[in-house]
């Protein structure tokens, strides 16, 4: 490494070296790690020139320092796998026809190498009888997983190690690019005379509907999907339709009729006819005393006492949602109903 050398870098930069990084082992050296930090921060806008400031950045550094930056990278290395059970490994995966690698498959060393293929089968699609597997660490082959009989742990298989998957399979469905380069699939594309002469369809259908009505126009396009034929979801919640709220929607309503009101038939006695300043939405409001509490109001609105009752014993109501007549208390169902936006 060359943060074991007395001598500045002259190449390729072996690991990240971030801000936070040099921030945190510089802390005991606040000259130099100011000098680094704005060689860092005058070369992090132009990504071309990042090595060759790092390099710079890194050469300026003493030897301590460079010690103290290497053991705070490496400080959690031998902890990454400190939370695996005793008898676990994790295993990356190689394949010698997939781009992807499989990172961090986690094995019990008891596994034997052919119930390894086996699971191996199921993340890259070559079948176990095609698998040739190489034991590797740090790049290089150390041994090669031949008999199926054999445990993972009688290989010394550590966390971290990598599995390279050879596919025998001359010829294997992976073989360039056949799981991976989605170039390679032939669609299938319908011409127009195929499509004509089907049934059932969609321009058929069109056609249908203007023989029918020669002004028939298609649906207009879904907001949301761009199909015109998908259902539209339903409106927002502040998209509601306009309640009307004028004095017509409480005529013949007056202050001590008996009533019945919506949702729950609730029955009550008409206390207040009339408009609300502290309300929200202005217009028209019934105010009803309940004969139970299945109200949500106490006649008060913002300090201002409209009518008087007991709390949850009233309501403000539209008219839409109150009918007034002959409607004698009676044993009412008190369990709270949903919200409603006309009543408050």
């Amino acid at each position: 490494s060359f943060l074991d050398s007395s001598e500045p870098p002259r190449a390729h930069i072996p690991f990240p070296v971030t801000r936070s990084t040099v921030g945190a082992a510089a802390a005991t050296v606040p000259s130099t790690y100011l000098a680094v930090r704005s060689t860092l921060k005058a070369v992090s806008e132009n990504s071309a020139t990042m090595s060759a400031g790092l390099t710079e950045a890194i050469g300026s550094m003493g030897a301590e320092m460079r010690t103290d930056i290497r053991n705070y990278i490496t400080a959690g290395d031998d902890q990454q796998w400190s939370g695996l059970p005793q008898g676990m490994v994790a295993i990356h995966c190689t394949h010698s026809n997939l781009m992807k690698k499989m990172i961090e498959l986690k094995f019990d060393l008891h596994t034997t190498i052919g119930d390894l293929k086996a699971r191996l089968h199921m993340h890259c699609g070559t079948p176990a009888s095609a698998q040739r597997l190489i034991l590797r660490d740090g790049g290089q082959d150390i041994a090669h997983l031949d008999d199926d009989s054999k445990m993972m742990g009688f290989y010394s298989i550590e966390s971290g190690m990598t599995i390279h998957i050879i596919d025998t399979d001359p010829f294997s469905m992976s073989r360039g690019g056949g799981l991976e380069d989605v170039s390679l699939i032939q669609k299938y594309k319908m011409d127009d005379e195929t499509y004509e002469a089907r049934k059932g369809t969609v321009r058929q259908w069109i056609k249908e509907q203007k023989e029918a009505d020669p002004n028939w126009k298609p649906p207009k396009q879904n907001n949301f999907s761009g199909n015109p034929w998908q259902k539209q979801p339903p409106p927002a919640p502040g998209a509601a339709e306009e309640i009307e709220t004028g004095p017509e929607t409480v005529v013949g309503m007056e202050v001590g009729m008996r009533c019945e009101c919506q949702p729950g038939a609730r029955r009550g006695e008409i206390a207040y006819v009339g408009e609300v300043a502290g309300l929200s939405g202005g217009g028209h409001w019934l105010g009803v005393r309940f004969d139970e509490p299945v109200g949500r109001s106490n006649g008060v609105v913002k300090g201002e006492t409209i009518f008087e009752c007991m709390e949850r014993y009233g309501g403000f109501l539209r008219g839409k949602n109150v009918t007034v007549g002959d409607f004698p208390e009676a044993e009412l169902d008190l369990e709270d109903t949903d919200e409603e936006e006309d009543e408050l």
